[in-house]
């Protein structure tokens, strides 16, 4: 639009405007976005050959969208989105309720305007952002709070009939006229007033307490749902859906490099100059939780593991970080303060509020299937960089020749190892440094002294995982000690008259 914006009908004609509707206006942005070859959907990853491409299809194909998925797939995200390929700015007829087209009105107020005014009825602006406007459906959503209804004060205020149309006070859905509207959650929404929006979809009219008047709206309709599998607080029902002309299914992130992008880009990571560092692999195995999270027995699978808790995982442990950089790192003269496994057990409270259990999962309780879906995702990243943990792998007896042998070996003679988050670093690897040969089976140089202890317990949590160490939490501490069991396996070195027995 010209930076000089027309202020009358008249002039508004003289400058060569030309009506449009709000579909053809979205797909004549978007096709010049994609001849230009602009990023289309800025911040949604993980969706550039699945989601995105049919929202795109529809927009061209000026249809009315829906998407459907889990929490925390960017649903409402990618629909706000849409109000960039809105035109900066379009003309209205000033003081409309329905933002009339100056040369296209369909309200009684507007034509009536127009008649008498002619030329030098006065045009006003609306910005993209004013014509987006969305809905949280919920049971008690009424017919007149997306309509419209009767307004009795206004019909008597203004000498007017019920059956005059100027008595309606319009809802939120015509006021979005010439612009996007949303609804969240629409299986949420009463059967009846889903009804309700069976003509605002095909025919493109609605029509108020029985009035006679149809009022033909500019709009284009979005909605977001989760399946409704998992909602059961209500469906769509299929006459709605058969009026939505795209359905569009929504997922989570393919791999755990793109949700670590999708973290970093959402985290709030940076905490004033704090002496803290974060690896790449600490993000990783942040997302490495939400994913064995996604694939436990104990959460339920059909309502979905949210992208947020991996971006509150993170952010509590950059907190956890910036704590002990302000206290422990300082007094340590610690110059750089980086994560450590034991600070994953502060993540709990971003887990436990966000994972919906299975039956067997409240059992247990939510505190027990956190740590149990951590331990899971330390078990694979183990895997996936150390040696395949054997069945002679920590039996304490003569056949135990595997690389974990003497780890096993050492905390089977009654040691232990015991790690905090607010031990000083030096504390913290002094206690990993008692295990023969623990920090060397890591491969890690000595020059990366932070890294090297950090892998040391992941191998730790590997064999605590594998059943070959026994794991105590206390508090903030953790403590890892011989597995009750070896103690039967494996006859004690300089206690004679205990044998190897075998164990049923």
């Amino acid at each position: 639009m010209a930076t000089a914006r027309a202020k009358t009908v008249g002039a508004l004609k003289a400058a060569g405007y030309q009506p449009e509707t709000v579909k053809q206006e979205l797909r004549r942005n978007l096709r010049q976005a994609l001849q230009e070859g602009r990023e289309l959907f800025p911040g949604i990853l993980g969706y550039e050959r699945t989601v995105i491409p049919g929202v795109v299809n529809a927009v061209l194909a000026g249809h009315d969208i829906i998407l459907l998925g889990l929490r925390g797939q960017a649903k409402t995200r990618i629909l706000r989105a849409l109000v960039q390929f809105l035109d900066e700015a379009v003309p209205y007829l000033e003081g409309s309720e329905l933002n009339d087209d100056p040369l296209r009105p369909i309200s009684t107020w507007g034509q009536r305007l127009l008649v008498e005014a002619g030329d030098d009825a006065p045009v006003a602006w609306l910005s993209r952002e004013e014509r987006y406007n969305e809905k949280l459906a919920t049971p008690d959503v009424a017919i007149a709070d997306l309509l419209g209804d009767i307004d009795p004060i206004k019909a008597a205020t203004r000498k007017l009939t019920f059956a005059d149309p100027e008595v309606i006070h319009f809802g939120v859905i015509p006021r979005t006229n010439r612009g996007i509207f949303a609804i969240n959650e629409l299986p949420d929404l009463a059967p009846r007033i889903q009804v309700g929006l069976f003509n605002l979809l095909e025919e493109r009219d609605i029509q108020i307490r029985g009035f006679p008047v149809r009022i033909p709206l500019d709009l284009m309709m979005v909605f977001s749902a989760n399946p409704e599998d998992y909602t059961n607080r209500g469906t769509i029902i299929t006459p709605l859906k058969d009026r939505i002309a795209s359905q569009i299914l929504t997922h989570y992130p393919p791999d755990v490099e793109t949700a670590a992008a999708i973290t970093r880009q959402e985290a709030h990571t940076d905490r004033d100059g704090a002496k803290i560092h974060l690896p790449d692999e600490v993000r990783l195995l942040v997302e490495e939780i939400t994913f064995a999270a996604r694939e436990s027995e104990l959460v339920d699978h059909s309502s979905g593991v949210s992208a947020r808790v991996a971006i509150a995982a993170l952010e509590l442990l950059v907190s956890n970080l910036e704590r002990r950089a302000l206290t422990t790192g300082d007094a340590a003269g610690e110059t750089v303060v980086e994560p450590r496994l034991c600070d994953l057990h502060m993540l709990l409270p971003a887990i436990t509020g966000k994972v919906e259990m299975v039956y067997e999962g409240e059992q247990q309780g939510p505190e027990v299937v956190a740590r149990q879906i951590i331990g899971q995702a330390i078990r694979k990243v183990f895997d996936a960089r150390y040696p395949e943990v054997g069945r002679e792998v920590g039996s304490g007896g003569e056949d135990d020749t595997g690389p974990y042998a003497q780890i096993v070996a050492w905390f089977a003679d009654d040691h232990h190892v015991t790690l905090s988050d607010e031990q000083p670093f030096a504390e913290y690897r002094a206690q990993l440094e008692q295990v023969p040969g623990l920090l060397q089976l890591t491969g890690v140089p000595d020059t990366e002294p932070a890294r090297q202890a950090r892998e040391a317990e992941i191998i730790l949590e590997g064999l605590h995982q594998h059943l070959k160490l026994t794991r105590e939490d206390l508090d903030s501490r953790i403590s890892y000690k011989e597995l009750v069991k070896f103690q039967l396996l494996r006859p004690r070195r300089g206690r004679p008259g205990r044998g190897s027995g075998e164990v049923n």
